[in-house]
Order: C-alpha cells, then structure tokens, then sequence
C-alpha cells in the first residue's frame, strides 16, 4: 500500500517536487508526501506567528486537554495500523514498534496529565520594608512559535515528545519530519486534526534542501527550536538561532557499560544483549562500550555473540524478527568498513561482522577493538557491541570517561559500594545499575551532556521549556 499525503499546511501550495518514502527493508516505496518551498515555509511561519501574536486566537487548556484526549481515543483504535507501519517505514521490528506506539498514547497521556497538574508559585513579599503590602504569583504562557526537528530512529515517538508538549503548552508548532520516516508524523498530525485541532496550530513541512530547513530553524519569529538528530547539525543551527530563541538539542553517544566481576551475568547478559541490538543499534544510548573485568571479559562476549547469532534478522513487519535493516544501504556500507578497520587493527570478531543483504547487517561482537578504531570513539548507530577487559575499575571508567560526548551509562555489580563509586564517577547524565544504557521512560529527564546535547528531554521537562513562568505583583494597602 502507497500512502500520499498532500501539503498540510493551509492556505498555500509548493512547486516543490515530492518525496517518495521507500521501505528501508526492501527499498519498496510505501508513500509519497508533499515537501515545502521556501515561500510556503515562509507561509507556516506567518501563519504560526499570527496564531501566537493574537491572544484571542489562543487555545485555553480545556479546550487542549480535549483534543488530546481525543487524540489518545484515536491512536488507540488505530494502534496496530501505527505499529506495522511505523514498522515498514523505520526498519523497528514490529514487536518494538508496538512498544513505541504504546509509549507514544503514553506520551501523549503524560502531556494531558502534566497540564492538569502544573501550577505557578507564590514569591515570598512582605519579608522586607520594600516589599510590604504586595503580592506575588506565576503562571503559565506559551513561548511561542516552536520548530520541532526530527529524526528516523523513533518515526511516531520522537514526535509526540516534539509536538505533544507544543500543544499542551499552547504553542504552534511548525514540525520538521526526517525525509526517511515522514509518514508517521505526518499521520499523527492528521489525527490530532481530527481530534480537533485547528490545522493552523501544527504544520508539519518536508522542506525542499538544507537552506530552506535553516531559514526555518532561524527565522526570528521562532521562539523555541527543539532538535533530535546528529550533532553537527544541531550544534551548527543553534549557533545560527535568532537572538532570543531558546533550543533544546538531543544528539548521540557511544555508551559505556562497567561489567564487574561480581555481576551476574545470567542476568546481564539478556540485557545487554537488548541494548545493544534493539533497532540495529540506531538509538542515541544503545550500549556500545562495555568494559569488562578481565576475569570475565571473554566468557561475557562469548555470551553475547551467541545472543547475537540466535537473533532473526529481516523483514521488520513480521512478529519474529529480532533485528530489522538499517534506515539507509549506505549505513550498511558505512558499518561493514568501521568493523573492516577494527578487524584489521586486532579485534576479534565473535559473532556477525558480515552484511547479510543490502540493508541488513548481522549484530556484531567485537573483543577488544584498538582505542582508535572508529567503534571505540565514535557512535556506530549500528548492531555493534565491544568489549573491552580491563583490570581496575578505575582504568575502566578513565575509558568510558575519555570521550567528548556523555549521555546514559551503566554499571553491572552486585557490590552497592562499587555501584555508588562508579554513579559518582561516571561522566553521564543518567547510570543504570543493572540494567542497559537504552533503558527509559518517557516522565525521566533524558540529557545529553558535552557534544551530546544541550538541555533536558522528557514529556513535562519539555513542555516546561516551551512555556514561559509569567509572574504578577499585586500592590495594595490592603495586604
């Protein structure tokens, strides 16, 4: 089935030439969806502007919670329609796809609940002679215009984690969907339209080259500009924002993993085997780096590559694949020669390090790969995993640490002194105890720190970005 999808934002049109949106799979194309010029850009722009300039126009919060709530109402009878195509659009084997449908209804619960829940605060007044006879509170306003873009990874959930907040904040979004995955957020926006939101308050825009998507990002009209995605494109176009814009970036990693000798490794094993594998690897905190004690570094990758050979890997919209392509063939061409240049630098390869098609390649164990090796230092976005033996904890996190990017890490132990040790040490916005670094719930802050991001993620710690604490201060001889 050809899904087509006209232009969704009102009152222009494009001469720009449509996208056609192929099967990473299979390379089938499945859609075709409209892209925007720069003067239709500019249009949403005017359009989202006027929107937020005029107070009148604004949505009020039941009004938003009810087109929310519609929205879940939708999502819910459509839940497996998302999930097989979310699937066939992003490579996600199907039993994660319907995982990522599930946390986006949640996702989109959240934004409702976060709206009823939040509330300004009282300034202390009266606690010095200036002060006496006043009254100070706060309250909640939209930023303004924000600009959400997007990546493939995640086709329905990054977006609700983008748009949902807008909404619930009372913001018009303009959104900005991968090229590869632009139908699940093209579908979401079509059913938060028919839940009941004016077109007007989210257009999403597949625009036409890199110079219109900058005047996009860029334009002062913009008030807050939310990215996922790699991060030299989002550092290069926060330093390009207008004065003024706030922005919030989430980039990658090459998450590190502690092994202890006192771990269990029954346990860990499943685990990592999860998080090193789930989608092809093609998650910002996939785990790529684990550090090993050496008393046990071989017989854990030994463990993990026979994790990695019993996985199916193929059609990713059938219920028993384990591993799904990678979004593009190049990416395929791209992973093949990194693990190339760790097997010629030493690494020795336990399990996969072979393409099995065009847009599938086997999940890969690497033992010991050099330091330099491209899989050591820079983040695969593929179904690789490294292990690397260490012989004291603190050489292993020297190692995690000697990277420019730090987002979630992990440690494995069953020494509480040696978990708490390695909290403390480790340069990461979140550590696991026990569990993978891809692990997350979407009501956690979620942060990249040095190069892999800038601010926090999370339903409500966005949506508090994207709205303004406003404050009044009452004076009356009265008080």
């Amino acid at each position: 089935m050809v899904e087509n999808y006209p232009l969704m934002v009102p009152g222009t049109k494009s001469k720009a030439k449509p996208v056609d949106v192929l099967s990473p799979f299979n390379r089938k194309k499945i859609g075709r969806a409209a892209r925007a010029d720069m003067p239709t850009v500019m249009h949403a722009l005017d359009t989202a502007n006027n929107l937020y300039r005029n107070k009148a126009k604004w949505l009020p919060a039941w009004q938003r919670i009810d087109i929310l709530e519609r929205t879940v109402k939708i999502m819910e009878t459509k839940f497996d329609y998302l999930a097989i195509e979310s699937a066939r659009e992003g490579g996600k084997p199907l039993v994660d796809s319907k995982h990522e449908v599930s946390r986006a209804i949640d996702g989109v619960k959240l934004c409702i609940e976060t709206l009823r829940t939040q509330s300004g605060s009282e300034i202390p007044m009266g606690i010095s002679r200036s002060s006496t006879h006043r009254m100070a509170f706060t309250s909640h306003e939209p930023i303004g215009v924000v600009v959400a873009v997007s990546a493939f990874n995640h086709p329905l959930n990054l977006i609700i984690h983008q748009v949902g907040p807008a909404i619930a904040a009372g913001c018009p979004v303009i959104v900005k969907p991968s090229e590869d995955t632009p139908l699940s957020c093209l579908r979401f926006v079509k059913i938060l339209r028919s839940a009941g939101l004016p077109d007007e308050w989210c257009q999403p825009v597949i625009t036409e080259g890199r110079d219109v998507s900058t005047a996009l990002v860029t334009d002062s009209r913009v008030g807050f500009f939310s990215f996922i995605g790699s991060a030299p494109v989002g550092w290069y176009l926060r330093s390009k924002l207008a004065p003024g814009t706030r922005c919030a970036l989430e980039h990658g990693g090459v998450a590190p993993v502690i092994v202890t000798k006192s771990a269990d490794l029954q346990k860990a094993v499943p685990l990592l085997s999860k998080g090193s594998f789930y989608h092809a690897g093609q998650v910002c905190v996939s785990v790529q780096r684990i550090f090993a004690h050496y008393s046990i570094a071989e017989k854990l990758a030994k463990a993990l590559a026979k994790e990695a050979k019993s996985m199916k890997v193929g059609d990713p919209t059938k219920i028993s694949t384990d591993v799904g392509p990678l979004i593009r063939p190049r990416e395929v061409d791209r992973v093949a020669e990194w693990v190339e240049e760790a097997k010629i630098g030493g690494a020795k390869v336990l399990s996969g390090g072979y393409r099995i098609s065009k847009t599938c390649y086997a999940p890969t164990v690497l033992f010991n790969p050099p330091n330099k090796a491209r899989v050591s230092i820079q983040e695969v976005f593929g179904p690789i995993v490294c292990i690397y033996p260490y012989r004291s904890i603190k050489q292993a996190i020297s190692r995690a640490n000697s990277l420019d990017v730090a987002f979630q890490a992990a440690v494995f132990t069953s020494d509480i002194d040696t978990a708490t040790y390695c909290y403390k040490q480790l340069d990461a916005a979140a550590v696991m105890v026990n569990d993978h670094t891809a692990f997350r719930v979407d009501w956690m802050p979620f942060a990249g720190l040095r190069h892999s991001g800038h601010g926090v993620g999370g339903i409500h710690h966005t949506m508090q970005d994207m709205q303004i604490e406003k404050m009044m201060v009452i004076n009356s001889q009265s008080l």
